[in-house]
C-alpha cells in the first residue's frame, strides 16, 4: 500500500509548549506540494487510542512514522484516505493498547540505582526487580541469616560481598565482629539504606587500608562519626572512607551490571528518555555509564547536567569554560546537555536538614549544600552565561534563597524563557508559588516524598500542616506553571506511572489523604512525566507529545492513565516502547512490570522515615557528586 503525499491537512502540527499551552499548526498540505519520488516508507501504528497531548487534537486512533519522526497523527481511514505515491504498511500490534507519549524520567541516578539495585539486597521492603522478587528481611535473625546465605553463594573466596539495605531499626546492631563470624577471609561491605553509611569487617578493613593511623588523618568531625573497633563510618565517616570504599563498590564488573539492570529496569517501566541533573563530574564514571548507556540498540536515550557546584568549587574564575569541556563526554544515545547546569541550596528531606522558615519541632535547625553566598555567586555567573539552571532546594527557606536569587538576577540582567528548575520542592509556601510563577521559574518535584514520610514528619519534625502539604503541586497547577516529577532513583521508584500514581492520589499507606487540595490532575501529571519533562529539559521540540516532526516515541500501555480508575495508574501494564521509531517490547518475566520496586508496608514508613531523619546536609544528589570527587581522589 501506498499513502499519498498527505494532502488532506489531517493533523496536527508542533505544540509548541510553554507555561501557557498553545500550538501552532503545521498541516500535511504544508509539506505536500510538487512531487516526491523514492519516498520513504511509512508505518501507519493503529491503536485503541493514542494520548497526543497535543490541544488541537488531543486523542487520534493512528499515527504515521517515517524512521525516527512522526509523519501523521489521526484515524486509520482518514490516513488511507490520503493514500498515494508513498509507500506504507500498516502495523496492528497495538490495535488493543492505548499510546501516550514516550515517558520520561526526569532526574534519576543511574549508577547508584545500578550499584545499589546490583549489589547484594537484604532490605525492610520486598524489592521486584525483573530478575524476580528480593524477599524483605526485617529481624536480626533473618538478615543475618540471608547475609550468610549470600556469603556461601559466592564461590571465589576472596569476592568482596557488597550488601544493601541494613537498616539498624529493623536488623539490629551489626558490628565488624558479627560479620567476622559470617567470613574471616573474604571482605564483606555493608551499605546502609540510606547509602550514608558503611560497616566493614576485618578482612574488608584490612585489604582497602583503613587501619588506626589512617583514621587518625582523618577530620575530627569523621573521626566522631566513626568506630574502627565496630567497623562503622557514618556520614562524615563514610565519606572519609569512601576513596578507599567506593572503588570496591564500583569494580568494571559492578558498574556494568549495574548498567544493564539499568537498561532493563527502565525500559521495563517504559522510559523512552531520561536525564540526571547534577551528572557525576568524573570522565571515568561518565565513560563507565557511556559503555552500557549509549549503545545504539539501548531502548532510551540518556542526558547529563554537569554538577555546577563541583565545578565551580574546583574552578571558580573558569567554570563555563570547565564546564564547557565536559560536553565531549556523552557519545551515541548519551548526551551532556549544553547550556545546563545543577546548583544545589539546602540539605536533603530524608534528613530533615531542609532549611525552614519556621522551626523543627525538635528545634534543630537545617543546613546548607552550598552556603548561600556562593551559591549567589556561582548562579550569577551561569545566568549571566545564559544556562538555564537546575536548583536543587528542599526547604521553603531554601526556596527564598533561591527566589530572591533569581529575582536579584532578572532585575540586574533580565533574561527570556530562562526556566530555572526549581527541584525536589518538598517544603513550600501558597506565597512562593505565587512569586515562582511571577519569576517565570518552573518546578520538578518528587511526590513520593509524600507517601513516604508525610505520616510520621507529621509526628517528627514538621507538624501535620507542612507534612501533609509537602510537594504541593496542586498549588503549582492551578497557577499555571509548568511542572514535572521525578524520581531521585534510587530514593524513590523510577517509575513515571508510580509517580503519576503518587501525585494524583497522595494517600498513604494507611488510606489517608495527605494534603488533598494538593493532588494533581490526571491529564497534568501525564504531562508532568511527558511533555513538561520535556520542557524542564528544553526538549519540548523534540519530545513529550505526538505530533508530526517530532521523534517517534511512544509507551504502550494496556489502559488510559487518564480515564482508568485512580487507584489503579501504578499497576497499568507496559507492552513496551517506540523509541525513535523502532518498536521495543518489554521481555516478559516472572514479574510484572507494574509491582516492580520497593512494596510498602504499614510499617516500612515510619521507621524508615525517622530512622533517616538524623543525619547530615546530604542526599542522594550530593552522595553523587561527592562519588565523583572520591573516584578522583582514589585515582
Amino acid at each position: 500500500m501506498k499513502i499519498r503525499p498527505l494532502l488532506l491537512g489531517i493533523l496536527v502540527g508542533v505544540c509548541m509548549a510553554g507555561n501557557q499551552a498553545r500550538s501552532e499548526c503545521i498541516t500535511l498540505q504544508d509539506v505536500s506540494c510538487g512531487s516526491h519520488p523514492a519516498l520513504p516508507p511509512a508505518t501507519i501504528y493503529v491503536a485503541r487510542e493514542v494520548l497526543t497531548l497535543d490541544p488541537d487534537r488531543p486523542s487520534a486512533s493512528a499515527v504515521a512514522v517515517v524512521g525516527d519522526r512522526i509523519l501523521a497523527v489521526g484515524t486509520l481511514a482518514e490516513l488511507e484516505a490520503a493514500a498515494g505515491d508513498q509507500p506504507y504498511s500498516i502495523d496492528r500490534t497495538f490495535a488493543g493498547k492505548v499510546l501516550v507519549p514516550g515517558l520520561i524520567a526526569q532526574h534519576d541516578h543511574p549508577l547508584l540505582s545500578g550499584l545499589t539495585m546490583n549489589s547484594e539486597i537484604i532490605a525492610i521492603e520486598d524489592w521486584v526487580l525483573p530478575s524476580g522478587t528480593v524477599p524483605a528481611a526485617r529481624t536480626p535473625e533473618a538478615y543475618l541469616s540471608r547475609l550468610g546465605e549470600a556469603n556461601a553463594r559466592l564461590g571465589d573466596p576472596q569476592e568482596t560481598l557488597v550488601t544493601w539495605g541494613y537498616h539498624p531499626i529493623f536488623h539490629g546492631k551489626l558490628t565488624r565482629a558479627d560479620l567476622d563470624k559470617v567470613s574471616s577471609s573474604r571482605p564483606i561491605i555493608i551499605w546502609h539504606r540510606s547509602a550514608h553509611e558503611f560497616i566493614l569487617n576485618s578482612q574488608a578493613l584490612e585489604s582497602l587500608g583503613i587501619d588506626a593511623a589512617f583514621i587518625s588523618a582523618m577530620p575530627e568531625s569523621a573521626r566522631q562519626q566513626t568506630s574502627l573497633e565496630d567497623g562503622h563510618f557514618r556520614e562524615a565517616g563514610m565519606f572519609a572512607v569512601l576513596p578507599r570504599v567506593f572503588p570496591a563498590i564500583a569494580t568494571p564488573k559492578r558498574v556494568q551490571q549495574g548498567m544493564q539492570f539499568v537498561v532493563q529496569y527502565y525500559h521495563a517501566n517504559g522510559v523512552t528518555l531520561g536525564s540526571e541533573p547534577g551528572g557525576l563530574y568524573s570522565r571515568a564514571l561518565q565513560e563507565a555509564q557511556n559503555a552500557v548507556l549509549s549503545r545504539p540498540d539501548n531502548p532510551f536515550r540518556f542526558y547529563y547536567i554537569p554538577d555546577g557546584k563541583s565545578i565551580y568549587a574546583a574552578f571558580p574564575d573558569t567554570a563555563i569554560s570547565e564546564t564547557e569541556k565536559t560536553l565531549s563526554w556523552g557519545q551515541g544515545m548519551t548526551s551532556i546537555m549544553p547550556k545546563r547546569i545543577k546548583l544545589f541550596a539546602d540539605g536533603a528531606v530524608y534528613s530533615q536538614a531542609m532549611q525552614l522558615r519556621e522551626p523543627y519541632l525538635d528545634g534543630h535547625n537545617g543546613d546548607w549544600i552550598m552556603e548561600p553566598e556562593t551559591f549567589a555567586q556561582a548562579f550569577r555567573i551561569y545566568w549571566d552565561a545564559d544556562y538555564q539552571i537546575h536548583v536543587h532546594v528542599t526547604g521553603d527557606a531554601g526556596l527564598d534563597l533561591v527566589l530572591d536569587t533569581l529575582e536579584t538576577n532578572m532585575r540586574r540582567h533580565p533574561r527570556y524563557d530562562h526556566r530555572t528548575v526549581i527541584v525536589h520542592f518538598a517544603v513550600a509556601q501558597a506565597d512562593q508559588v505565587e512569586r515562582i510563577k511571577r519569576l517565570g521559574a518552573i518546578v520538578s518535584g518528587n511526590p513520593y516524598y509524600v507517601t513516604a514520610l508525610a505520616d510520621a514528619y507529621s509526628k517528627h519534625g514538621l507538624g501535620p500542616e507542612r507534612a501533609d502539604n509537602m510537594v504541593r503541586m496542586g498549588d503549582v497547577e492551578r497557577a499555571g506553571i509548568s511542572y514535572s516529577y521525578h524520581s531521585d532513583m534510587p530514593m524513590a521508584p523510577g517509575q513515571p506511572l508510580f509517580l503519576m500514581h503518587e501525585a494524583v492520589n497522595r494517600t498513604m499507606v494507611s488510606g489517608r489523604v495527605a494534603g488533598a487540595d494538593q493532588r494533581n490532575t490526571r491529564e497534568g501529571a501525564l504531562k508532568a512525566v511527558t511533555l513538561d519533562a520535556a520542557y524542564s529539559l528544553g526538549l519540548e521540540h523534540e519530545v513529550g507529545s505526538i505530533v508530526p516532526g517530532k521523534l517517534a516515541n511512544f509507551t504502550v500501555l494496556a489502559e488510559n492513565p487518564v480515564t482508568v480508575a485512580a487507584a489503579g495508574i501504578k499497576d497499568i501494564q507496559i507492552w513496551g516502547t517506540v523509541q525513535e521509531g523502532r518498536k521495543l517490547p518489554v521481555q516478559q518475566s516472572k514479574v510484572t512490570r507494574a509491582r516492580m520496586g520497593p512494596v510498602p508496608n504499614d510499617a516500612l514508613f515510619p521507621h524508615l522515615a525517622l530512622a533517616q531523619s538524623g543525619g547530615e546536609d546530604r542526599d542522594i544528589c550530593a552522595l553523587n557528586h561527592l562519588l565523583a570527587a572520591a573516584i578522583a581522589e582514589g585515582s
